[in-house]
């Protein structure tokens, strides 16, 4: 049987989905990696690890087990995807505006300086594995959003797995991008593909199904504001210019064996524009892609939809 919690953390829907499991212990194992997380490497929380070591001026900083992990997945994002996934493009998020919990400048209009320039660069990073030690040059602002999100599901849905019985499985969803974990119900975790993270799960819409793994989107189209010249960005910078990405797709949708590789890849996909179907191809993803007109092409196997799917059989999860 299926049980579900919804909540709110990290400025994103959390959705927990147990499959005959204990739903109580599944959530509060979720609610403490999420608060691991949020000390760690928040960059909006000014007591966070991340905060500090942007703040350190180019001097080595020992970090804990879980920053190093995830200043390490963002490195091997980074190179795997040749660079179109960085983590050093804290500034210019920044300086686009997307400086604070993105549920504070939704909705407003300021002064926002754009700047045409390639980021620094994530070969920058000083990185010790061993020792735990990071040294990022001053000029530097690390941001772990294009994967430290997706290693925050997979983290969550190893602990609510490990919490909720031996044979129950688990499904987390953090705004939209989902790690998987135990046993699926009978005809796998059924997911309603959509741009916003809030839609009702039992809204019309193209439905996919994962046995295992993990699925994440990124998209243009949510994280938007507007500048006060009247200029809407969004909050995927292409690291070739500093700036929000300038590309054909609106949504990226990879599967993946990890969300972390999902988030990366799919954030990726934005990125590139018109390369990222040979990309992804080279690279084995399932893939969906959703053009700015609305049309979708599917790579690495993606099936068709089989019509209005959300109205036959269990109701999606998520």
């Amino acid at each position: 049987m299926l049980a579900t919690a919804d909540w709110r953390a990290l400025g994103t829907g959390v959705r927990l989905v147990v499959n005959d499991g204990d739903l109580a212990a599944a959530r509060a194992a979720v609610e403490r990696v999420l608060d691991d997380v949020d000390r760690a490497y928040s960059r909006f929380r000014p007591d966070s690890e991340l905060v500090a070591l942007n703040a350190a001026r180019g001097a080595p900083v020992p970090v804990s087990p879980l920053l190093a992990r995830a200043i390490a997945g963002a490195l091997e994002a980074a190179r795997r995807t040749g660079g179109a996934v960085d983590p050093t493009v804290g500034r210019a998020l920044r300086l686009t505006g997307y400086d604070a919990d993105f549920s504070l400048i939704a909705g407003t209009s300021r002064p926002i300086e754009l700047r045409l320039e390639p980021v620094p660069g994530w070969s920058v990073i000083a990185f010790d594995a061993v020792a735990h030690r990071v040294r990022v040059p001053s000029d530097v602002e690390l941001d772990l959003g294009s994967t430290g999100k997706g290693l925050a599901a997979d983290l969550c849905a190893a602990a609510a797995r490990a919490d909720s019985g031996p044979d129950s499985g688990v499904l987390v969803s953090l705004g939209g991008d989902m790690a998987t974990a135990g046993r699926a119900p009978e005809g796998g975790w059924r997911i309603l593909l959509s741009e916003d993270s809030r839609t009702d799960a039992l809204a019309p819409g193209e439905v996919v199904a994962i046995e295992g793994g993990a699925l994440a989107t990124s998209s243009t189209t949510i994280r938007r504001w507007t500048t006060a010249g009247g200029v809407a960005v969004h909050h995927i910078v292409d690291p070739r210019t500093g700036l929000p990405a300038d590309t054909p797709w609106r949504t990226a949708t990879v599967v993946a064996e990890t969300c972390e590789a999902a988030n990366a890849a799919s954030t990726a996909a934005i990125v590139l524009g018109p390369a990222a179907p040979a990309w992804l191809a080279s690279a084995r993803f399932p893939a969906r892609l959703v053009a700015q007109d609305g049309s979708v092409v599917r790579l690495g196997g993606w099936p068709e939809p089989a019509g209005d799917e959300t109205l036959d059989g269990a109701p999606p999860t998520g």
